[in-house]
């Protein structure tokens, strides 16, 4: 049998959620942001192209979850179905960018990392100090 190293930092696991979805919320902040601003006609051209029309409102609309997403996740209200969205999207995003690398700014590790981020916050909840009412 393996002991653990340092059992008493075991205590502190509920902060581990807490750290994930504040950085999470803050990258979906800043991805939306860009979404809006500099990255703006890559995305447009992106949603035309593959026959999401008009692209001006899809991006916008991305932008806004991305930003009113990340908000979420660091109030930590409503974070398993923020990440399940967000889940979602970077699933999307990771295929997009595996069959097309040239539309994408970032690159697949990139989106695989935050699939997986988004992904153990289903499983895991939003932690400590979260908004989240849980057991009702």
């Amino acid at each position: 049998m393996i002991l653990n190293t340092f059992p008493e930092l075991l205590t502190f696991g509920v902060l581990a959620p807490l750290i994930l979805r504040v950085i999470l919320g803050f990258i979906a902040i800043d991805l939306g942001y860009l979404k809006i601003r500099k990255e703006k006609l890559r995305w447009q051209k992106l949603f035309e192209l593959i026959h999401f029309h008009p692209g001006r409102f899809f991006v916008k609309a991305l932008a806004y979850i991305e930003i009113i997403g990340g908000l979420m996740l660091i109030l930590g209200g409503y974070t398993q179905i923020v990440a399940i969205i967000f889940s979602v999207m970077f699933l999307c995003e990771a295929i997009i960018e595996y069959r097309e690398e040239t539309l994408e700014v970032r690159n697949l590790p990139f989106y695989v990392l935050m699939f997986a981020i988004s992904l153990s916050l289903i499983f895991s909840g939003a932690g400590a100090f979260a908004f989240d009412i849980t057991g009702l």
